[in-house]
């Protein structure tokens, strides 16, 4: 990009941002000649990815920033107005608004309520910081047409984020989030009212404890063994993180009501947007865990549980047998909780008629297998809970079938109806039971894990990430992607490339046969994915919010001749593929 047009950008932007802190910045940019850094800052405008806007925060069009927020609401709420006339004409559109414990967080939440207030659509606004799974479960209960969480979930420190959802509850997808952009693109004016004077006139209502009332009765009443709960309760000992984020207040009632012994880590405990304990809070990642491992083997506890800052990521670790904590991954925990999910409704005569689970592509095909024995039907959607919740949107519009659990690889979990998102305060609630269910039956969950691998075979997954930063990073990524789409791969890992299934072009073929094509029935998304003999799943993505590529391994041997050696083949398996893997990355 030419420097004239990088100065012209950000002294627009100068012009129109009202955030003297946002605008100082850029201010000294300009001052400082730092055109690197004003590019980084300007070559694009932020737009809603697979989970809405999120970007690091500071002033420039590719950062979070007030000017942003504003624009983004208000073309949300243009947008709302005409997809709901009916209700805009009698006055009765609303909206919720929730944060999480960022930085700025509370300021972009305020920011976006007062535009909704002022262009007529009522907004309900959590007095203090809550969790994504409530603010989804908030537009359902008051029957809302749109809402936002202000969060850039589990990335590092220096993010933020705005999640835009729709009156279903879930995250807005096609054709919503290209709508919305085109109105925020048409933006001429942002309109805005005092918090005093929205309070006034009943635009701005704020809520706490009535939704979260509600709330908390409706993770409890998806347990299934209550009396065991009661029974057992004191035996057990939780330690629980709420990495400096929303999730303590949640997890530790929900799980104190049950009668449950939690100890949630002193350290983390405390809302901080700084997250001084962690590189990121991330649950998926052995070091955001660390400190909470520690406890639970001091103190002898029987699980180990994390939600991200936002509360919808959900992650475990269990002790073995010598006392030290082994952590659980996103695709082991989602296939414990499908199991025991769907073990519990047959057992409890509690399964529906057409019973459904719903699986990310990129998630492992573990869960398919249980589906299988249960006689659940698996669908599988693109990456993101949003388009979870969009075949559970249609399995309510249609009476077709029946939801009973869905997950993703990157520890998201929804054992319930009532919420369209991942939910990490149900899934400890459901996790809770689950560990009680199965000591009553002498295992512990690490030995029931084993279990599961014996039947339904062993699964290793691994996962493969590189950032690729700025507009040069940005051209790298589609170049991957071009080459991969056009030169194919006939082998990974010494394994045969039996069918690859191009999600952005609609299409499956056997490599070997390209011509013979089979359309796809998936909304298009920029992914590859190669099925090897034996089962063996390598998908390829660039991230929808992060400016990185990622590889997923799914790789899956027969227990035959034991379960060491199936872990030593997937193992062996899993490294070939990654070696091949890191040489492409290596020469893009």
């Amino acid at each position: 990009m030419e420097k004239d047009e990088i100065l012209s950008r950000a002294k627009k932007y100068i012009a129109e941002e009202k955030d003297e802190r946002f605008r100082k910045e850029v201010e000294e940019l300009i001052a400082k000649d730092d055109i690197k850094e004003l590019e980084d800052r300007f070559y694009q405008t932020l737009e809603f990815g697979t989970g809405g806007l999120r970007g690091i925060m500071g002033g420039g069009t590719n950062r979070m920033n007030t000017l942003e927020i504003n624009l983004a609401t208000q073309g949300l709420a243009n947008y709302v107005l005409k997809a709901f006339p009916k209700e805009a004409a009698a006055g009765t559109l609303s909206a919720v608004v929730a944060y999480d414990s960022r930085k700025n967080s509370d300021v972009f939440a305020q920011a976006t309520a007062l535009i909704f207030a002022a262009n007529g659509i009522k907004a309900y606004l959590f007095t203090g910081l809550r969790p994504t799974p409530e603010l989804s479960f908030a537009i359902r209960e008051l029957k809302a047409q749109t809402g936002v969480v202000v969060t850039a979930s589990h990335n590092p420190p220096q993010y933020n984020g705005y999640k835009a959802y729709w009156d279903n509850g879930a995250q807005v997808i096609e054709p919503h989030d290209v709508g919305i952009i085109d109105e925020v693109n048409a933006v001429k004016e942002v309109k805005t009212i005092s918090k005093e004077e929205a309070l006034k006139s009943g635009k701005l209502v704020l809520i706490d404890k009535e939704i979260d009332e509600k709330f908390w009765a409706m993770c409890k009443a998806q347990l299934f063994r209550p009396e065991l709960i009661k029974e057992k309760a004191s035996s057990v000992k939780i330690v629980y993180t709420p990495l400096h984020g929303t999730g303590a207040m949640h997890v530790e009632k929900v799980l104190g009501d049950l009668g449950l012994k939690v100890i949630t880590v002193p350290q983390q405990r405390e809302p901080d947007g700084a997250f001084p304990t962690v590189e990121k809070p991330n649950p998926e990642e052995a070091p955001a865990l660390k400190l909470s491992v520690e406890l639970g083997e001091k103190e002898k506890a029987d699980c180990v549980m994390a939600t991200d800052p936002d509360a919808d990521r959900f992650g475990t670790a269990f002790p073995g047998k010598d006392g030290k904590f082994v952590l659980v991954s996103g695709n082991q925990m989602g296939a414990l909780l499908c199991e025991y999910v769907l073990l519990s409704r047959k057992e409890l005569g509690k399964m529906p008629s057409n019973p459904a689970a719903i699986r990310s592509i990129v998630t492992s095909p573990f869960c398919d297998y249980i589906c299988k024995k249960y006689g659940v039907k698996m669908h599988e959607c693109l990456t993101g809970f949003k388009w979870i919740a969009a075949v559970e949107d249609d399995f309510e519009k249609d009476k077709s079938e029946n939801y009973v659990f869905g997950l993703e690889e990157s520890y998201g979990y929804k054992v319930e109806k009532e919420v369209m998102d991942k939910d990490g305060v149900s899934a400890a609630a459901m996790c809770a039971e689950m560990t009680l269910y199965w000591a009553s039956k002498g295992k512990s969950i690490l030995e029931h894990l084993d279990d599961m691998w014996k039947e339904y075979g062993f699964f290793e997954d691994r996962a493969i990430s590189q950032n690729f930063p700025g507009s040069a990073g940005k051209e790298t990524m589609a170049g991957i992607m071009a080459k991969l789409r056009k030169d194919g791969l006939k082998t990974l890992g010494g394994k045969k490339v039996l069918e690859i299934r191009d999600i952005q072009e609609s299409v499956s073929y056997n490599p070997a046969k390209a011509d013979a094509k089979t359309k796809i029935n998936l909304p298009k998304s920029n992914v590859l994915q190669f099925i090897l003999e034996g089962g063996t799943i390598v998908s390829a993505r660039p991230s929808g919010t992060e400016p990185k590529i990622k590889f997923y391994i799914n790789a899956r041997t027969e227990v035959t001749s034991g379960l060491d050696e199936a872990k030593k083949l997937s193992g062996e398996c899993c490294d070939a593929i990654t070696k091949e893997i890191k040489a492409v990355l290596e020469k893009a």
